[in-house]
């Protein structure tokens, strides 16, 4: 997928922006902001809707051409002079063309009165690479998610129940190929009955389109000079298509307490713990060791490394979006400093031919040059502060960060409670409640619903026991920085990395071992780490002098990452497994049957486990598809990407291959 170009704009005299691409206005030249209250806001009727809620309420707008972000600005200012305080707000817009950064600034700098919501979005929005970016703002209360390339991909695979839509984007006749048939068909597959719709335009190709698919449309007077716009209802929903099962959404239960259990204090128990606590969930995180992140997400510095895929696979596409969202995250609940996380560059080194090509390709694939860019030898040697003889990858936005103050900072929301020294034993429901059980069958704590995040012992819960799981031991070395050593700018890594010092350390790894699965740390591995030096840049082993150190005297610390088959992590709701081969044994003879029997869901259990060294990486937005998951908010991944990280995918993998 080849990232869409940034929006080609042109400025009048009095500071509007054009679109030269489509060559037509981003809004009304009269009031942009009076054109979206009337078209988007009033015939949508919001101001009633949102200020007739009820506490804890969600509601979700989807829009066709973010554009300016005038719309969003517009909506989210309303909701909060109207809606519940603790109501939650979902707008999920879609972008062919995003706006660069400094052009989103300089359009919304036309509408002071929109300041205060403007800065929050433009404290979080960067040149957007192409796929779903989600952003969180307003300390949780409205979430965004940007689709980001053309809407005819995108919409067939978003996941949302959508009660209002904005249908925006450039007039029919500037833009034909957005203002088709399959776009009002996908609105009513994400609509429900008594969805509205509003829009600026009144061509009545447009109001036969949406008539067709359920929606009752009617001409109400238009905004300013334009005489008539367009406005409706869902009516008719159009009946669903065969969906998998396995993948549905399990029915949330009936009035229960808002209250979650989250098994581990790693990188994925922690996020998951600060989506839901943002949510209003009161939390309950309980771990086995001493303090939170002892195990694999303990070590001092973990690197922010994204190994894309020019062919897009699924873990490629996965680990794009969890990027992107990392950083947001980092950047709000972090200062950045030697001890916390520093934004330094990553320069991702090619290992032989074949790496530098696929390099020289995904630079080459339209990415904006601040998400990444190539670098040959001499760029990348300036970069870093020291020599490299090999050409690469520059990621400007990426860094370090330390794990352990990260999960520190996402443990402090006032919504969660941390249990240290408390090892659970069995997970049990009844009341509607599950209970987390020690060794000696006490109840530690409980919820109405739980979430694993327990890595590879995950696999200890007999509800979970079924799972592929694998650990895979990983070593770094700590190595003493050098007056000449502080020198080095960036992380480099290719085979292994090295960072810039933290606190006089560089750290520098990691080792892969399947044969051992204790975490001794090893002096094999510390001279394996220190052989990295010299691939990575000898102008770097130089000045850090490795040959003085004895591997083993040198600190190191080993723990076991957590992987699956596919390198994939395991995000979502879990399955009875016995129950499961059983409802759906005729795939075994006949992959292609589409049984309707729904999946037995254990009711309000979930996982997020399994994501191997990629976690400072990906698990802050797994937090964020848990958090739908349970929530019933759109999910923040392509419907596809979600159903290749959910639990139930190996379940389904084993009864087609005969292997259940």
């Amino acid at each position: 997928m080849k990232s869409p170009s940034f929006a080609d704009l042109s400025w009048s005299a009095d500071g509007q922006p054009f679109s030269t691409q489509f060559g037509d206005v981003y809004f009304s030249r009269d009031s942009g902001l009076e054109e979206t209250r009337h078209v988007f806001l009033q015939h949508n009727d919001l101001p009633q809707r949102w200020a007739a809620l009820q506490p804890g309420s969600r509601f979700c707008i989807g829009e066709t051409g973010f554009g300016t972000g005038l719309n969003f600005l517009c909506a989210w200012q309303l909701w909060d002079r109207v809606a519940p305080a603790d109501a939650r707000l979902h707008f999920v817009s879609t972008e062919k063309f995003p706006l660069s950064t400094d052009d989103l600034h300089r359009a919304l700098a036309l509408w002071p009165e929109l300041q205060p919501w403007a800065e929050q979005l433009l404290a979080h929005y960067s040149d957007l690479a192409p796929g779903w970016q989600q952003f969180s703002l307003a300390d949780g209360r409205v979430t965004l998610t940007l689709l980001v390339g053309d809407l005819l991909d995108s919409l067939p695979q978003l996941d949302a129940s959508v009660d209002a839509w904005f249908l925006d984007g450039f007039a029919p006749a500037k833009n034909p190929d957005m203002w088709q048939p399959a776009l009002y068909e996908q609105m009513a597959r994400l609509s429900h009955q008594h969805t509205t719709v509003a829009t600026f335009t009144s061509v009545g190709d447009v109001r036969r389109g949406l008539q067709a698919v359920g929606f009752a449309m009617h001409k109400v007077k238009g905004y300013g000079r334009k005489r008539e716009m367009l406005a409706g209802v869902l009516q008719q929903p159009s009946g669903q298509q065969w969906s998998a099962p396995w993948y549905q959404r399990p029915a949330p239960p009936a009035d229960r307490a808002r209250t979650a259990l989250v098994i581990g204090a790693g990188l994925a128990g922690c996020s998951t713990a600060f989506a839901l606590a943002r949510r209003g969930w009161q939390v309950t995180v309980i771990e086995r060791h001493a303090t939170p992140a002892a195990e694999a997400s303990g070590n001092p510095q973990g690197i922010l490394y994204t190994k894309l895929s020019p062919h897009q696979t699924p873990l490629s596409r996965f680990v794009q979006a969890s990027y992107a969202y990392s950083l947001r995250l980092l950047n709000e609940v972090l200062e950045p400093g030697e001890d916390s996380w520093s934004a330094c560059g990553v320069l991702q080194l090619s290992t032989d031919d074949k790496e530098a090509a696929r390099h020289r390709q995904l630079g080459e694939q339209g990415y904006p040059p601040s998400f990444l860019h190539s670098v040959d030898a001499e760029q990348a040697s300036a970069l870093a502060g020291f020599g490299v003889q090999r050409a690469g990858l520059f990621f400007p936005g990426a860094g370090w960060a330390s794990p352990p103050i990260f999960c520190q900072a996402l443990l402090r929301h006032a919504n969660i409670r941390l249990l240290t020294g408390s090892a659970v034993a069995q997970l049990e429901q009844g009341d509607g409640q599950w209970q987390a059980l020690g060794a000696n069958g006490q109840c530690i704590a409980s919820g109405s619903i739980a979430v694993i995040c327990s890595a590879a012992d995950s696999r200890r819960f007999q509800q979970s026991s079924h799972l592929p799981l694998k650990s895979i031991r990983g070593q770094i070395t700590h190595l003493p920085a050098t007056d000449a050593s502080l020198g080095l700018k960036t992380v480099l890594c290719a085979e292994g990395y090295i960072s810039p010092a933290r606190q006089g350390e560089h750290h520098l790894g990691a080792s892969f071992r399947f044969d051992r699965l204790d975490t001794e740390p090893s002096p094999e591995e510390n001279l394996s780490n220190l052989e990295i030096l010299t691939s990575l840049s000898p102008a770097l082993s130089t000045a850090l002098r490795p040959e003085q150190y004895d591997p083993a005297q040198l600190t190191a610390r080993a723990a076991l990452r957590c992987t699956s088959p596919d390198y994939l992590p395991l995000i979502g709701p879990l399955t009875d497994a016995d129950a499961f081969r059983a409802d759906y044994a005729a795939l075994a003879k006949d992959a292609s049957r589409q049984p309707k029997t729904p999946a037995s869901w254990y009711p309000g259990l979930y996982l997020n486990t399994a994501h191997g060294s990629r976690g400072l990486v990906t698990c802050p937005l797994s937090g964020e598809l848990i958090a739908a998951w349970v929530e019933g908010e759109p999910l923040p991944l392509p419907r596809d990407l979600a159903e290749a990280v959910h639990p139930s995918r190996f379940l389904l993998r084993q009864l087609i291959r005969g292997q259940a």
